[in-house]
């Protein structure tokens, strides 16, 4: 089937945190379930230019792209369900736009106008958003409009929008997720907030074309039909969204709503192709009906904020319906352990992962839990900190180099087994200059991590500033340490393991970023696996 791209965008109203990127990613799914080729893309408010010099209590995950991109957390939700690649063009921010506007206008490519709101930085943003349907790999493009309608921020993005809708006409619909809250001493669900929120969308000029409907309890055909009354919307055009076990049953929830077919009669889309959803099924039958459980513990530093660890716990759950079971896990903070406590508090654990992180805080906790994990051989998984982590005490407390350290957490270190990249020492500026994105890794064969990935090249994506310090390989090397993974450019070493336990492997790399249900990620497999024996 051709025809132009079509545009789809979700707002939210009433209150934040209501599930946009669930249902943008639900659509994308039902839209790619009929053959569809689809992608999503996040428009955030903030002046930040990325998230990435955002500390996680602020802002969750940090998700990275393969093009080296520091994203939305919703851009790992976006690659997830559909398992197709996102970019930098997936996530744009007010930062980003104000930042290209002015430099637009330093250059003088406005011819000396005066550079206004609008037309100038809407103009940018509408840009932004065709960019992704002007490459021809899309039949629909799905934007998700960050914050809430009624926020100061979020204005240029829904007036931006009110321009597309009338340029582009039957080719774009707007989706409108509202809460309905329950009051438990009248026993009903209350519209009122929903009318308010659409009133509010209608006053900056857009008529949303479905209105999807958070609730706890369902809602009758008589509150569909109100809802539709008031908001001037058909009522199968008024969806029910009740909260759901897992994320990953919401597309199904809004296939028998009806959602993508409401929205492809509003494009004017005929005829299109049967929904097919098996291996979604097929996913979900294993996640729901295990026949094992696994106890895995998570040893960051941000784990008050699971979204912190987003992308990995995700990954575990993909891991885990591979291997028939479920993957419970313990979030432990590793300000709390010491060498003296982590026995009871790692002792029934059937597998450690340490993950990600930066800053001195929480570090001694993760070493005292990889000793632990090493000693007892628990199956252990390092990611990226993790790695480094697991490098210094290996050579503490087997090389005897008894001050060795990272560099980021003790420059005094007279034995900087973690050290800065070469690449990283000039630079002054935070955003943006990290190794980030996808990079080559040749992994040597015999080795754990070539039986995991059964290839001798694989690409990862990477975010950190330091690495581990080729000058103490052949120490490594002869204490019987495995270094089976290099980055053959640079020659930094990506992955590390100790061949004598059963499981050990430390990755320089973020491999929770590229696992979908559809491909969960061979070292979540495995892991869990290990664990399971």
């Amino acid at each position: 089937m051709s025809f132009n791209t079509r545009y789809i965008f979700v707002t939210g109203g009433v209150t934040s945190s209501l599930g946009k990127g669930i249902i943008a990613a639900s659509l994308a799914k039902l839209l790619q379930a009929r053959g569809f080729t689809v992608t999503i893309q996040k428009l955030d408010p903030y002046i930040n230019i990325d998230p990435g010099t955002l500390n996680p209590y602020e802002h969750g995950e940090c998700y990275v792209t393969d093009d080296g991109a520091e994203t939305d957390l919703d851009l790992g939700h976006y690659e997830r369900f559909l398992n197709v690649r996102t970019s930098q063009a997936n996530n744009v921010t007010t930062g980003r736009i104000y930042q290209s506007v002015i430099e637009k206008e330093r250059k003088g490519e406005f011819l000396g106008k005066t550079v206004q709101v609008i037309p100038h930085i809407t103009d940018e943003i509408k840009n932004r958003i065709k960019l992704l349907g002007k490459t021809g790999q899309y039949q629909f493009v799905i934007t998700e409009i960050g914050g809430t309608v009624g926020d100061i921020e979020s204005l240029p993005y829904i007036e931006a929008v009110r321009q597309l809708k009338w340029e582009l006409g039957t080719d774009c619909a707007v989706v409108h997720l509202t809460l309905l809250p329950y009051l438990a001493t009248s026993g009903e669900l209350k519209t009122k907030p929903t009318q308010h929120s659409v009133k509010m969308l209608l006053e900056y000029g857009v008529q949303p074309d479905v209105l999807v409907c958070r609730s706890e309890h369902p809602i009758g055909k008589d509150i569909k039909r109100k809802i539709a009354l008031f908001c001037n919307v058909s009522t199968e055009a008024v969806i029910e969204a009740l909260d759901a076990p897992t994320i990953y049953e919401v597309p199904l929830l809004m296939a028998q709503e009806k959602l993508d077919e409401t929205i492809l009669a509003k494009l004017m889309v005929n005829n299109p192709s049967t929904l097919n959803l098996q291996r979604w099924n097929g996913f979900l039958e294993k996640y729901r009906h295990p026949s094992s459980e696994v106890v895995i513990g998570l040893i960051g530093k941000y784990v008050e904020l699971k979204e912190s660890y987003k992308s990995i716990a995700e990954a575990f759950i993909h891991a885990g319906a591979v291997n028939d079971c479920r993957v419970k896990l313990e979030w432990i903070h590793s300000d709390g352990l010491t060498e003296e406590n982590v026995p009871e508090k790692l002792g029934k654990l059937q597998g450690v992962l340490v993950a990600p992180g930066f800053g001195n805080r929480g570090i001694e906790g993760k070493i005292a839990a990889i000793k632990y994990a090493r000693e007892n051989n628990i199956p252990f998984l390092g990611i990226c900190l993790g790695m480094q982590c697991a490098v210094i005490e290996f050579a503490r407390n087997v090389l005897g180099l008894k001050d060795a350290h990272s560099r980021e957490m003790n420059p005094a270190t007279t034995n900087p087994v973690i050290d800065l990249l070469e690449a990283q020492k000039n630079i002054s500026h935070m955003g943006g200059t990290m190794r980030l994105g996808a990079y080559p890794c040749h992994i040597e064969e015999g080795t754990l991590a070539h039986r995991i990935y059964n290839a001798s090249e694989i690409s990862e994506r990477h975010r950190h500033r330091y690495e581990f310090n080729n000058e103490y390989t052949s120490k490594f090397k002869a204490a019987g340490m495995v270094l089976s993974g290099i980055n053959p450019a640079a020659g930094l070493a990506e992955i590390v393991e100790v061949p004598t336990n059963r499981f050990f492997i430390g990755v320089q790399f973020h491999p929770e970023y590229k696992s979908t249900v559809e491909n969960p990620h061979p070292l979540f497999v495995s892991f869990v696996k290990a664990a399971m024996a």
